[in-house]
Parts: C-alpha cells; sequence; structure tokens
C-alpha cells in the first residue's frame, strides 16, 4: 500500500522552520495542558505506538505499515514542508518557496544551519537525490504527482527545484507527508543507521522498539526532552492499559474506548485532537459496479444516520461529516447543505435507478482500527430500513489490500491525514490518481481541480476549491459520514504535545515533562 496512505493510518497531517517551526508557534498546535508552567529541560518521554512485527520497514521512503516506526522516521528525519495550525502548509527543512508566474516551476530555500546528525551540512543535491529517490519508489508518481525525477534539481547549495507538468498553486502541500531527506548516495543497506536532519537522533532499534535522543544542534530550534523511548504495541488496549500502569507516558492514538475508560482518572490526560480520521463507506463508480448511477450513490448517502453513526461507532467522540474529504481544510466548504437522512428520497432515487432491491450486497470491512467493522454493521442495519439488503464481510488487513481496496465495488476505509481538499483529490478523485478507490473519473470535476491548481490568487482559489467540493459532494463514490477525533492518553506530566490531526501529533519536540 502507498506510503502517504498506510503511514497515517493505523489507529493509522505543524510544524514552521527556524524561528517558527513548531505548530503551536504556528497557532496552538500543542495541548493546552502546558497552561500555567514553564517547559523545562531534561527527561525521558516512554511513548506507546501501534505497529506489527511482520510489517517493520526502516526506509523513510518505503511502506509505512506501523505508526510506531512512522513516529521514529518522522522525528528523525525532516520534510521540507509541513502540516500547520493557521497555514496549510509551513516550512520544516525549506524555509520559503515562490513558484514561477505560470505556477509550473517551484523553488525551495533551505534552512540555514539545517546539518545531518554527523554534523554534515545539508545541500540541496541531498534533497534533489532523497526526492528522486522517493519519486522513483513504486508509489512514486501518487507521493509527487505531477513532477517528474528529471525535474527535481539544484540551483546552488541551499535551493532546490520543482518542476511540474502542470499549472499547481499547492504543489508545496505535497511535500508536507512523505518527503522525508537523507544523505546523498545513501545505500539502501544502511538506510536503519543513516543520519537524519530532524529533533530526534536515534540511539538504538530493536524489534519496533527504539530510543532516540535529542538533537543538539537541530536548525528548527531547542529540544526540551533529553530522549523518546517508542515501545511499539500490537493493540490499543494493550498500550492503553500500559499506560495506565505507569508503564508508558503517552499512547499514541488510544482510541474512543480506552478515551472513555479513562476520562473518570485525575492522573491521566485524554487529549482529543478533533476530526483526526475520515472513516468513509465507498461505492465503485465505473461501469458495471452497482453503484455507477449516481442516483444510486446519492441515495446511499441519504441513507445514514449520520448522528447516530458518530454516537454509537466513535461514542461520540467524532463529528458529522458531509461526504467532502479533507475537513480540516482552512477552504473546506461549510457552506455546503448539510446531507441529513431522508429515506423517502433514498427510495424514490433507487427506484428511478432501477437498482436491484432483491440482491444483497456484500460491505467489506477490516477490524484495522477500532470502529470500522461497527460502522459498517450499523450502516448495514440503517439501510434495512430504506429496503437496501446488506451483509457485511470482514476481511484481514492483508487480504483486503490485496482483493478489495481500489477493487472492490463496495467497502469501508479511513484515512488519517484528514489533510487537505486538494490533497484527497490529487491522490484519490481526479480521472487516474494512484489510490482512485472509488474509479471516479468526472471531466468536470478533473476541470475544476485544475482550474484551482491554476490559480495564484489564495482568495479566488478558495472560491474556485467550493465548485470542486460541490461535485464531490454530488456524485462522488465517497459516503463520508463523520470524522472521528483522534484521542492520545498521557500521564499527567506531559506537557506541550501536539494537537493537530494525521502528521502533526506525531511530531513531539515541543514536548516537556513537568516535575
Amino acid at each position: 500500500m502507498d506510503f502517504t496512505r498506510r503511514q497515517m493510518l493505523l489507529a493509522g497531517a505543524a510544524i514552521g522552520s527556524a524561528a517558527l517551526l513548531t505548530a503551536c508557534q504556528d497557532g496552538g498546535g500543542t495541548a493546552a495542558s502546558n497552561a500555567g508552567n514553564q517547559p523545562r529541560p531534561g527527561g525521558t518521554l516512554r511513548v506507546g505506538a501501534l505497529g506489527r512485527t511482520s510489517a517493520i520497514t526502516r526506509d523513510p521512503h518505503g511502506n509505512q505499515g506501523n505508526e510506531s516506526d512512522y513516529l521514529v522516521i518522522a522525528l528523525v528525519y525532516d520534510t521540507l514542508t509541513a502540516p500547520g495550525a493557521k497555514a496549510n502548509t509551513v516550512g520544516r527543512l525549506a524555509v520559503s518557496w515562490t513558484p514561477s508566474d505560470d505556477l509550473k516551476t517551484w523553488r525551495f530555500t533551505l534552512a540555514k544551519g539545517a546539518a545531518f546528525h554527523d554534523g554534515t551540512p545539508v545541500t540541496a543535491d541531498d534533497v534533489v537525490w532523497s526526492l528522486r529517490r522517493l519519486r522513483n519508489t513504486p508509489a512514486g508518481a501518487a507521493r509527487l504527482p505531477g513532477i517528474k525525477a528529471d525535474d527535481i534539481t539544484a540551483d546552488g547549495k541551499d535551493t532546490v527545484v520543482l518542476v511540474s507538468d502542470y499549472a499547481n498553486a499547492e504543489l508545496p502541500l505535497l511535500t508536507r507527508l512523505s518527503t522525508f531527506v537523507l544523505k546523498k548516495d545513501t545505500a539502501d543497506k544502511d538506510l536503519p543507521k543513516a543520519p537524519g536532519t530532524g529533533p530526534f537522533t536515534l540511539d538504538w532499534y530493536r524489534n519496533g522498539n527504539a530510543r532516540l535522543v535529542r538533537n543538539e544542534h537541530w536548525h528548527g530550534g531547542k529540544v526540551l526532552l533529553d530522549a523518546i523511548e517508542v515501545t511499539m504495541f500490537e493493540s490499543p488496549q494493550a498500550m492503553a492499559n500500559a499506560l495506565l500502569a505507569g508503564q508508558i507516558d503517552l499512547a499514541s492514538n488510544a482510541g474512543a474506548v480506552a478515551g472513555r475508560t479513562a476520562a473518570a482518572r485525575k492522573d491521566v490526560q485524554v487529549v482529543r485532537r478533533p476530526q483526526d480520521m475520515a472513516m468513509p463507506i465507498v461505492m465503485r463508480t465505473s461501469e458495471g459496479s452497482p453503484f455507477a448511477d449516481p442516483r444510486v450513490r446519492e441515495a446511499f448517502k441519504l441513507v445514514v444516520d449520520r448522528p447516530a453513526m458518530v454516537k454509537q461507532v466513535l461514542s461520540g467522540y467524532g463529528t458529522v461529516a458531509n461526504d467532502i474529504l479533507g475537513t480540516a481544510d482552512p477552504a473546506y466548504a461549510k457552506d455546503i447543505p448539510q446531507r441529513a437522512r431522508d429515506l423517502d428520497k433514498a427510495k424514490r432515487l433507487l427506484k428511478e435507478a432501477g437498482f436491484d432491491l432483491g440482491k444483497t450486497y456484500d460491505l467489506v470491512t477490516t477490524e484495522d482500527i477500532a470502529g470500522l467493522a461497527e460502522s459498517a454493521t450499523l450502516f448495514a442495519a440503517q439501510a434495512r430500513e430504506a429496503g437496501i439488503k446488506v451483509d457485511v464481510v470482514k476481511q484481514e488487513s492483508g487480504t483486503f489490500y490485496d482483493r478489495t481496496w481500489l477493487k472492490g465495488d463496495f467497502y469501508t476505509n479511513y484515512w488519517g491525514t484528514n489533510d487537505s481538499v486538494v490533497f484527497f483529490a490529487s491522490k484519490t478523485l481526479v480521472t487516474g490518481a494512484g489510490q482512485n478507490e472509488a474509479n471516479f473519473s468526472d471531466k468536470d470535476y478533473d476541470a475544476a481541480y485544475r482550474d484551482v491548481l491554476g490559480t495564484k490568487d489564495a482568495a479566488e482559489r478558495a472560491r474556485k476549491l467550493r465548485e470542486l467540493q460541490r461535485i464531490e459532494h454530488e456524485r462522488s463514490g465517497y459516503l463520508l459520514w463523520g470524522m472521528a477525533d483522534g484521542i492520545d492518553l498521557a500521564a499527567a506530566k506531559v506537557r506541550g504535545l501536539p494537537t493537530l490531526p494525521g502528521y502533526g501529533r506525531v511530531q513531539l519536540e515541543n514536548a516537556w515533562l513537568a516535575r
């Protein structure tokens, strides 16, 4: 599975550079628990993160199946840019970027003083080599869409030039999640110990567990913690139990059940990251699918009882969604009317479309994250009220991604980036996108997407983005009924935790321990 998706998803997008290197400085991206306390240096933060031994990888450009591995990678290596609390994209290893007039050529200026952990200065050649390596991975076209490897070049020692095949005002956004920078010519065999440029250096790594120590010379500013110890857990429950027993200080993405259990304890903080995970139902839109007719897709979107899904599946730790991915985007179209349950209209649309109510339709799901299978079961029950027969089929994760993801007619899915409307458009919705889960192909949508990317003025681009969202809302194969909050559990002494969703939550360089 593609790295830019899977790395964020396991139950499964903050950081500026130089003087404004953190999501907190970009507008409150850390937990409010540091109020009334002065940050202090020192201490080791013990972090639990989800993962499986069979999915371990040490390649920063590889398929990240474990959140534990991604946490380590994201703290050891810097990306060019990252998500922010106020701005959708802020700097990390790059401090600034400027486009050409035609929005095809972008020049990224690297942070002054940035160095690898062995003391070697970071150069544009290192970044070019890293991005070309990333682009040449099997999923490289999806990771850097519109950019060929040969069109990534250096201009001097501190400027990287990316040339897109088409005008792209949002190109910096695409460099946020997987553009980890390695030293030029790093051999594959040296990846496990390859130096990065991030806030922590790798001390040791054993079977999914790791110890990271503070990078005293990080270009992004002072890091307070002496060290971070990462322990891999195979289940949220085991991780939460370890937190409650005092064996770890932070349980990352522990889930709603653990959050509800810990809420009454005064010695545990429940940190909620609003709208952290999208849990859509996917309907294949192409010819031959039962959902090829847009009237059928609209009917299914009208069948679901969204508030009930949030209440029962997410235990209230979430919000109702409106079938548009990218709800954290500052340009998210909140003025598009919220779709509500309407069984009469749903039945009418199904009749007009000639939908066969005599058949039973398999809704394939997994138990990869808490609530996913439960959402399928509850939807099936709700669909029966419209005369639709749905049979929930559970698949093991590996089988699901081999046989169902990108291929099936009807399945559940989850995205833990909640990135931006354009991110999801480029990855999952434009014709031919590498992760087009519903095989959606709409010429009006494609035209609106290119129109957005070709608009330089931010306000005008946001206005045009509404049209893109309107089409997605009306015709796409995504039934996005709700957004799950991310739930972290932390010991009372932990301060400065990130509250941004997705990639932002693994950025722990501002964390510190109170006395």
